[in-house]
Protein backbone atom coordinates (compact mmCIF):
# COMPACT_ATOMS: atom_id res chain seq x y z
CA UNK A 1 0.00 0.00 0.00
CA UNK A 2 1.72 3.32 -0.95
CA UNK A 3 2.10 6.33 1.49
CA UNK A 4 -0.62 8.45 -0.10
CA UNK A 5 -3.17 5.49 0.05
CA UNK A 6 -1.89 4.13 3.13
CA UNK A 7 -2.76 8.39 4.81
CA UNK A 8 -6.03 8.75 2.61
CA UNK A 9 -7.12 5.67 4.67
CA UNK A 10 -6.33 6.93 7.97
CA UNK A 11 -7.94 10.38 7.43
CA UNK A 12 -10.95 8.46 6.13
CA UNK A 13 -11.02 6.02 9.74
CA UNK A 14 -10.23 9.31 11.84
CA UNK A 15 -13.52 11.20 10.69
CA UNK A 16 -15.57 8.27 9.87
CA UNK A 17 -14.88 7.13 13.25
CA UNK A 18 -15.44 10.45 14.60
CA UNK A 19 -18.93 11.27 13.36
CA UNK A 20 -19.29 7.68 14.40
CA UNK A 21 -18.52 8.13 17.57
CA UNK A 22 -21.00 11.41 18.13
CA UNK A 23 -24.03 9.22 16.03
CA UNK A 24 -23.55 6.12 18.37
CA UNK A 25 -23.56 8.65 21.52
CA UNK A 26 -26.92 10.38 20.46
CA UNK A 27 -28.65 7.06 20.20
CA UNK A 28 -27.61 6.75 23.63
CA UNK A 29 -29.24 9.82 24.53
CA UNK A 30 -32.13 8.98 22.57
CA UNK A 31 -32.30 5.56 24.42
CA UNK A 32 -33.04 7.45 27.71
CA UNK A 33 -31.46 3.94 29.52
CA UNK A 34 -28.31 5.68 30.72
CA UNK A 35 -25.26 7.35 29.34
CA UNK A 36 -21.13 6.91 28.88
CA UNK A 37 -19.44 8.78 31.75
CA UNK A 38 -18.39 11.88 30.14
CA UNK A 39 -21.46 12.49 28.22
CA UNK A 40 -23.97 12.31 31.93
CA UNK A 41 -21.58 15.31 32.65
CA UNK A 42 -22.22 17.12 28.95
CA UNK A 43 -26.18 16.43 29.71
CA UNK A 44 -26.32 17.97 32.99
CA UNK A 45 -24.26 21.17 32.03
CA UNK A 46 -26.64 21.07 28.91
CA UNK A 47 -30.02 21.14 31.08
CA UNK A 48 -28.47 23.91 33.41
CA UNK A 49 -27.18 26.02 30.79
CA UNK A 50 -29.81 25.63 28.23
CA UNK A 51 -27.05 24.64 25.44
CA UNK A 52 -27.08 21.62 23.29
CA UNK A 53 -25.35 18.58 24.59
CA UNK A 54 -23.14 18.21 21.32
CA UNK A 55 -22.26 22.35 22.24
CA UNK A 56 -21.86 21.23 25.61
CA UNK A 57 -19.51 18.36 24.74
CA UNK A 58 -17.27 20.91 22.53
CA UNK A 59 -16.85 23.43 24.96
CA UNK A 60 -15.76 21.20 27.49
CA UNK A 61 -13.94 19.08 24.93
CA UNK A 62 -11.96 22.64 24.26
CA UNK A 63 -11.26 23.11 28.24
CA UNK A 64 -9.92 19.58 28.20
CA UNK A 65 -7.49 20.33 25.75
CA UNK A 66 -6.32 23.38 27.76
CA UNK A 67 -5.22 21.44 30.88
CA UNK A 68 -2.97 19.46 28.43
CA UNK A 69 -0.54 22.74 28.35
CA UNK A 70 0.59 21.97 32.14
CA UNK A 71 0.87 18.65 31.29
CA UNK A 72 3.01 19.03 28.41
CA UNK A 73 1.01 16.90 25.99
CA UNK A 74 0.90 17.21 22.46
CA UNK A 75 -2.12 17.35 20.81
CA UNK A 76 -2.45 15.81 17.09
CA UNK A 77 -5.27 16.01 14.21
CA UNK A 78 -7.29 13.52 15.74
CA UNK A 79 -7.14 15.75 19.32
CA UNK A 80 -7.96 18.83 17.57
CA UNK A 81 -10.48 17.60 15.27
CA UNK A 82 -12.52 14.88 18.38
CA UNK A 83 -13.35 18.66 19.85
CA UNK A 84 -15.73 19.29 17.11
CA UNK A 85 -16.69 16.44 14.99
CA UNK A 86 -17.79 14.52 17.67
CA UNK A 87 -19.95 17.33 19.22
CA UNK A 88 -21.62 18.25 15.66
CA UNK A 89 -22.09 14.87 15.00
CA UNK A 90 -24.36 14.34 18.11
CA UNK A 91 -26.05 17.24 17.46
CA UNK A 92 -26.80 16.13 14.08
CA UNK A 93 -28.16 12.61 14.48
CA UNK A 94 -29.96 14.10 17.55
CA UNK A 95 -31.95 16.28 15.14
CA UNK A 96 -32.80 13.20 13.11
CA UNK A 97 -33.45 10.82 15.58
CA UNK A 98 -36.70 11.08 17.33
CA UNK A 99 -37.64 9.89 20.93
CA UNK A 100 -37.79 6.58 21.63
CA UNK A 101 -40.70 4.78 23.39
CA UNK A 102 -40.92 1.50 24.49
CA UNK A 103 -38.79 -1.02 25.87
CA UNK A 104 -37.96 -2.48 22.91
CA UNK A 105 -37.02 0.28 20.69
CA UNK A 106 -35.20 1.72 23.32
CA UNK A 107 -33.07 -1.36 24.36
CA UNK A 108 -32.60 -1.90 20.87
CA UNK A 109 -30.60 1.86 20.32
CA UNK A 110 -29.26 1.20 23.67
CA UNK A 111 -27.57 -1.78 22.34
CA UNK A 112 -26.80 -0.20 19.09
CA UNK A 113 -25.61 2.58 20.05
CA UNK A 114 -22.38 0.29 22.56
CA UNK A 115 -21.98 -1.36 19.23
CA UNK A 116 -21.46 1.59 17.06
CA UNK A 117 -19.33 3.19 19.82
CA UNK A 118 -17.06 0.47 19.52
CA UNK A 119 -16.59 0.56 16.33
CA UNK A 120 -16.12 4.09 16.49
CA UNK A 121 -13.17 4.44 18.83
CA UNK A 122 -11.43 1.24 17.15
CA UNK A 123 -11.24 3.04 13.69
CA UNK A 124 -10.41 6.47 15.17
CA UNK A 125 -7.51 5.42 17.31
CA UNK A 126 -6.22 2.83 14.79
CA UNK A 127 -5.50 6.06 12.35
CA UNK A 128 -3.25 7.17 14.98
CA UNK A 129 -3.58 10.84 15.08
CA UNK A 130 -3.28 10.84 18.39
CA UNK A 131 -5.90 10.02 21.33
CA UNK A 132 -9.13 12.48 22.02
CA UNK A 133 -8.96 14.95 24.84
CA UNK A 134 -10.79 13.10 27.70
CA UNK A 135 -7.85 9.98 26.98
CA UNK A 136 -5.14 12.20 26.80
CA UNK A 137 -6.33 13.55 30.16
CA UNK A 138 -5.76 10.37 31.30
CA UNK A 139 -2.36 9.43 30.26
CA UNK A 140 -1.25 12.74 31.34
CA UNK A 141 -2.35 12.79 34.68
CA UNK A 142 -1.28 9.23 34.73
CA UNK A 143 2.06 10.44 34.17
CA UNK A 144 2.16 13.67 36.38
CA UNK A 145 1.28 11.48 39.54
CA UNK A 146 2.73 8.16 38.43
CA UNK A 147 -0.95 6.56 39.58
CA UNK A 148 -1.94 3.74 37.26
CA UNK A 149 -4.24 5.05 34.41
CA UNK A 150 -6.86 2.43 35.82
CA UNK A 151 -6.95 4.90 39.03
CA UNK A 152 -6.76 8.02 37.17
CA UNK A 153 -9.56 7.09 34.32
CA UNK A 154 -12.00 5.85 37.44
CA UNK A 155 -11.19 8.92 40.00
CA UNK A 156 -12.01 11.25 37.02
CA UNK A 157 -14.79 9.28 35.21
CA UNK A 158 -16.51 9.01 39.15
CA UNK A 159 -15.96 12.37 39.64
CA UNK A 160 -18.21 13.62 35.87
CA UNK A 161 -20.58 10.84 36.43
CA UNK A 162 -21.49 12.43 40.00
CA UNK A 163 -21.33 15.77 38.98
CA UNK A 164 -23.16 15.17 35.73
CA UNK A 165 -25.82 13.34 37.77
CA UNK A 166 -26.21 15.77 40.17
CA UNK A 167 -27.44 18.39 37.35
CA UNK A 168 -29.42 16.54 35.58
CA UNK A 169 -27.37 13.63 33.64
CA UNK A 170 -28.98 10.65 32.83
CA UNK A 171 -27.12 7.37 34.51
CA UNK A 172 -29.07 3.37 34.75
CA UNK A 173 -28.36 0.40 33.25
CA UNK A 174 -26.62 1.56 29.62
CA UNK A 175 -24.54 3.12 31.89
CA UNK A 176 -23.07 0.26 33.47
CA UNK A 177 -23.23 -1.85 30.22
CA UNK A 178 -21.56 0.74 28.78
CA UNK A 179 -18.70 0.56 31.15
CA UNK A 180 -18.60 -3.31 31.22
CA UNK A 181 -18.48 -3.51 27.20
CA UNK A 182 -16.41 -0.92 25.79
CA UNK A 183 -13.02 -1.88 26.28
CA UNK A 184 -13.45 -5.44 24.78
CA UNK A 185 -15.16 -4.22 21.73
CA UNK A 186 -12.65 -1.25 21.37
CA UNK A 187 -10.07 -3.85 21.23
CA UNK A 188 -12.06 -6.13 19.14
CA UNK A 189 -12.75 -3.02 16.20
CA UNK A 190 -9.08 -1.87 17.25
CA UNK A 191 -7.78 -5.05 15.53
CA UNK A 192 -10.59 -5.19 12.84
CA UNK A 193 -9.04 -1.72 11.51
CA UNK A 194 -5.15 -1.63 11.93
CA UNK A 195 -3.48 0.18 9.56
CA UNK A 196 -0.52 -1.32 7.56
CA UNK A 197 2.16 0.11 8.88
CA UNK A 198 4.45 1.12 6.31
CA UNK A 199 7.68 -0.65 6.61
CA UNK A 200 6.74 -4.28 6.07
CA UNK A 201 3.27 -4.31 6.04
CA UNK A 202 2.39 -5.78 9.47
CA UNK A 203 -0.18 -3.93 11.39
CA UNK A 204 -0.04 -1.01 14.03
CA UNK A 205 -2.57 -0.30 16.16
CA UNK A 206 -3.00 3.69 18.23
CA UNK A 207 0.28 3.18 18.23
CA UNK A 208 1.86 5.61 21.43
CA UNK A 209 -1.24 5.26 22.53
CA UNK A 210 -2.24 2.79 26.27
CA UNK A 211 -4.50 0.23 26.06
CA UNK A 212 -6.50 1.20 29.13
CA UNK A 213 -6.73 4.62 27.81
CA UNK A 214 -8.98 4.49 24.87
CA UNK A 215 -12.47 4.29 26.09
CA UNK A 216 -13.00 7.82 25.77
CA UNK A 217 -12.25 10.54 23.32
Amino acid sequence: MSTPRRLGRRLIQLYAGLVLYGASSALLVRAGLGLEPWNVLHQGLAELTGLTIGVVSIIVGAAVLLLWIPMRQRPGLGTVSNVFVVGIAMDGTLALVPDAHGAAVRGALLLTGILLNGAATGLYIAARFGPGPRDGLMTGLHRRTGRSIRLTRTTVEVAVVVTGFALGGTIGVGTVLYAVSIGPLAQLFLRVFAVPAASDGSTMVAAGTPRGAILRS
